[in-house]
């Protein structure tokens, strides 16, 4: 086989009981494999005892998601052409896999790709994480076909064509395999949230192309490990897409941090008054880090710059996701200026 479909499980045995027969069941031409990291529930007990055809993996210590994943998939290298990397919380649907793995057969320089990401709850509208396609604004707010910020949209069939985006969903995402590992996989100082997106910079700023082909179809719970309204979640968000943008940023990176944490700032201030202090805190802890952190990430700025040959901005937007959301009230990915979205 040579595609491996790779769960990444974290006391997630209730949902490898709910998803994984669905996965098995439509999934009869690649290799299902988990990695657990190192759970504390009865997931690897569940899984011997009823799924001995998926093969396990037990990481030493759970480094989170960029670092277990990591970990895993360095114990599969050279044994595999594609990875589909897929979250625990997830139903697939009958031939989900093929659009993904042709797509990629059709064109060397697509290193990854992900499907339309419904959501499982409400399943004629978008997930939050992934959508129908991953982009970036001008100030590297990240953002989807189907979802501006916490607005999600319903689905009638308005992103069903496959095009090339800015990054793709750690829901779940096909990647070519030789290409993660010379990336060295994702970078395990975000711990988890925007490794993806980062991952993607990294491999566009090499020349590659990502994609979304609705044409495969799954349905994402979301949420299943850490809550989208968390302070942690807001803490690694932020915190993570300051790590992003000083590593990829290609022009003048002072002005563009300075930029980004007064912006940062607004938001504090909006959870401020609406009385969410605990994300106001995680906010202001996710700047100290950033800070303490500036001689590491200089370190990868540079030697990410060393590597770079081209950079294809495909999905990036020129526009202000902000500006076009706050000021101009506009909700969708459809009624943005689509003349603002780079080619290549």
């Amino acid at each position: 086989m040579e595609t491996a479909v790779v769960i990444l499980n974290w006391n997630g045995v209730a949902f490898l009981k709910q998803f994984l027969p669905t996965l098995i069941q439509f999934t009869p031409e690649a290799k299902i494999i988990v990695i657990d990291n190192q759970s504390t529930d009865e997931s690897t007990l569940y899984l011997h005892e009823n799924h001995p055809e998926v093969e396990v993996i037990i990481n030493s210590f759970n480094g989170g998601f960029a670092k277990g994943y990591n970990d895993g998939l360095n114990l599969l290298n050279g044994r595999f052409k594609y990875y589909v990397l897929i979250n625990s919380d997830v139903e697939v649907t009958s031939g989900w896999l093929s659009p993904l793995i042709t797509l990629m057969d059709s064109n060397d320089s697509i290193v990854g790709v992900q499907p339309k990401i419904l959501s499982y709850k409400q399943k004629d509208t978008f997930e939050y994480a992934g959508a129908c396609g991953g982009y970036m604004d001008k100030n590297y707010y990240p953002f989807c076909r189907g979802r501006m910020f916490d607005v999600v949209e319903k689905d009638t069939g308005q992103y069903d064509s496959e095009t090339e985006v800015f990054w793709v969903s750690g829901a779940c995402m096909a990647v070519r395999a030789n290409i993660f590992h010379s990336l060295k996989g994702f970078d395990e100082d975000f711990f988890a949230h925007m490794e993806e997106i980062d991952f993607c910079w990294r491999a566009k700023r090499q020349g590659y192309t990502f994609y979304v082909n609705p044409a495969s179809v799954i349905y994402h719970v979301g949420g299943g490990t850490l809550a989208y309204g968390s302070p942690r979640k807001t803490y690694l968000n932020f915190r993570n897409s300051l790590y992003m943008i000083h590593k990829n940023h290609e022009r003048l990176l002072f002005f563009k941090v300075c930029y980004r944490l007064c912006l940062d700032g607004l938001a504090g201030i909006k959870f401020l008054l609406s009385g969410q202090f605990n994300h106001v805190i995680a906010i202001l802890k996710a700047h100290f880090h950033y800070y303490r952190d500036l001689g590491k990430l200089q370190r990868k700025r540079k030697a990410l710059v060393i590597t770079t040959k081209s950079y294809n901005k495909s999905g990036l937007f020129k526009g202000s996701l902000l500006w076009n959301y706050y000021f101009k009230k506009i909700r969708t990915f459809s009624c943005l200026n689509q003349r603002l979205f780079s080619e290549r």
